[in-house]
């Protein structure tokens, strides 16, 4: 075997080695079960909001040709040009299981009143802060989605970073180091043989030589 030398000391070394990668791979197997009992809340957490969002998203859009048809387009587009505001976002970060995670939490929510959206209230008629409130509600969940999926997405790579390391340490790594215990252990063991077939050899030798003396 290439790379292996057949001696005691390497013996005791490649054992020490097998001890610490099993060490490793039950470390590892504990933050895998970890990680995985964080991720699988948090999918159907991204699932509950997913729906959320594709039915705000058809609300609003309900809403939205709806105000067209009896608002008119122009005064839509007029009204779309007088909006005026920000989205303010904050960004901070937290760790899960050792795995830095950006959190995004909203500054203050994007749901507005008449008076906050620029537009004259007298202007216009409900439909439209029915539209806006609808198409508000889509950013609103979008910032969560933001969230939550970051998390997802986070967690997600390191599980299969870990589980790949896993299955490395596993099925690779110890039965290689394993291979090369055997390896030695057999060498040393033929070596032994061979060290006491000689030794026999030259004890006949001498017990022939001194009955001859």
């Amino acid at each position: 075997m290439e790379n292996v030398n057949p001696t005691r000391s390497e013996l005791l070394y490649r054992r020490q080695q097998i001890k610490l990668a099993s060490q490793g791979m039950d470390l590892l197997k504990k933050k895998r079960d970890a990680l995985l009992r964080e991720f699988l809340p948090i999918i159907d957490e991204t699932m509950r909001l997913s729906l959320r969002l594709e039915r705000a998203t058809a609300d609003a859009q309900a809403a939205l040709a709806l105000a067209s048809a009896v608002e008119g387009k122009t005064v839509l587009r007029s009204v779309s040009f007088a909006t005026k505001g920000e989205v303010l976002v904050d960004i901070s970060g937290t760790h899960v299981m050792g795995v830095p995670i950006p959190v995004i939490r909203k500054a203050e929510t994007p749901i507005k009143t008449e008076l906050e959206r620029g537009y004259s209230i007298t202007g216009v008629g409900a439909r439209i802060d029915q539209t806006a409130e609808k198409f508000e509600e889509i950013v609103d969940l979008m910032i969560e989605s933001a969230d939550i999926e970051t998390r997802l997405r986070r967690l997600g790579e390191e599980l299969q970073k870990t589980n790949r390391r896993v299955n490395a340490l596993e099925n690779t790594v110890i039965p290689e180091l394993e291979e090369q215990v055997k390896f030695i252990f057999s060498s040393l063991d033929e070596r032994a043989r061979e060290d006491h077939f000689r030794l026999k050899k030259v004890k006949k030798k001498i017990v022939a030589r001194t009955r001859r003396d």
